[in-house]
């Protein structure tokens, strides 16, 4: 069995690229473009783990990872929140909305990857 990733981001050049780098590591990809789609992906597919923008129209990745956090359903999955902000209030912030972890844009694939396979590893998610 596969373990299948959530990439929600309304930019598509980055989702792209977070697509391939996950890809290429052998995981399955669902893709959402907004807030609103992530979250009903999120609840229909219950992906092994969720990566979210901040900035998206309908709902933030905030908003989203409250909202998977509130479901007892979604509750359990871990969250990796990508942001174009550095601020540590925007990171602590991220945190507190129930985020597992907190990646800043722009990223390096290579890290991204690794930080995806040590979320998993962590909670115990393995392919």
């Amino acid at each position: 069995m596969s373990i299948r990733i959530l990439v929600a981001d309304d930019d598509p050049f980055i989702r792209r690229l977070v697509v391939f780098t996950l890809k290429k590591r052998g995981y399955e990809i669902l893709e959402a473009s907004d807030g609103r789609i992530a979250l009903e992906t999120a609840r229909r597919e219950k992906p092994d783990l969720a990566v979210l923008d901040v900035l998206m129209p309908e709902l933030t990745g905030l908003e989203v990872t409250q909202a998977l956090g509130s479901d007892p359903q979604t509750c359990h999955m871990p969250i990796l929140i990508l942001s174009a902000s550095a601020q540590q209030s925007e990171i602590e912030a991220g945190l507190a909305s129930g985020a597992t972890s907190y990646l800043v844009k722009p990223f390096e694939p290579k890290a991204l990857g690794e930080r995806v396979a040590a979320i998993l590893a962590e909670k115990g998610i393995v392919k």
